[in-house]
């Protein structure tokens, strides 16, 4: 593992991020290992971000950092060289259009190796039944930061019930008024208190796929 250019990313330092990206490059060194010192990076930000060292602000830096250190690497990486821990749909659901956290929480997950659908803002439940189908994640994050987003969770839960689709995947939750009352009221399988928790979530669920 590459700790300096992991350390760079985890100290929001980018000048010297995509410069050691660059010069691992140049040294002829493989770009998935490249990538994956990155990630080790972000994932050292989400830690420092549930331990009270990082705020928000801090998380939206470090996935301008991640973004701009790793382009670079795309073409160099095969396809499916990433996402490799699975694929996982999200979205806003409807009669909500904050992104500020979606976006957040989605850099994270691409950060730790995930293959993730944005569906944006303001999604209905059938959009998100669909793109599970087509995409076969196995998990459905659906993000709120208003409490209408109560009731389209919970109609997003029962549409996938009535697809057959909800032994298949695992549904979490996520924004400012989340509780656990309030997975239990949509029937979601998880929920998450902030971008870290989604993680965390994710790699509990998708271990061993």
């Amino acid at each position: 593992m590459d700790d300096q250019l992991a350390s760079a990313i985890s100290d929001l330092d980018e000048e010297l991020a995509v410069g050691l990206v660059q010069k691992r490059l140049a040294e002829g060194i493989d770009a998935a290992a490249i990538l994956a010192a990155c990630q080790a990076g972000m994932t050292a930000v989400g830690q420092r971000y549930e331990a009270g060292e990082y705020f928000i602000s801090d998380l939206m830096m470090a996935g301008e950092i991640f973004q701009a250190a790793t382009t670079p690497l795309h073409s160099r990486i095969a396809t499916g060289g990433q996402g490799t821990r699975g694929k996982i749909v999200f979205g806003t659901v409807k009669g909500d259009i904050h992104n500020i956290g979606k976006d957040i929480v989605i850099g994270l997950l691409r950060a730790s190796g995930y293959d993730v659908l944005d569906l944006g803002i303001d999604v209905p439940a059938e959009r998100f039944v669909q793109a599970v189908k087509d995409t076969g994640a196995s998990v459905l994050g659906l993000s709120g930061l208003l409490t209408i987003a109560y009731e389209t969770m919970k109609d997003t839960v029962y549409a996938l019930q009535g697809a057959g689709l909800r032994d298949k995947v695992k549904v979490m939750i996520g924004g400012g008024p989340m509780t656990a009352t309030i997975k239990d009221y949509t029937g979601a399988d998880g929920w998450g208190s902030n971008a870290q928790a989604a993680v965390t979530l994710a790699h509990q669920w998708t271990e061993g796929v």
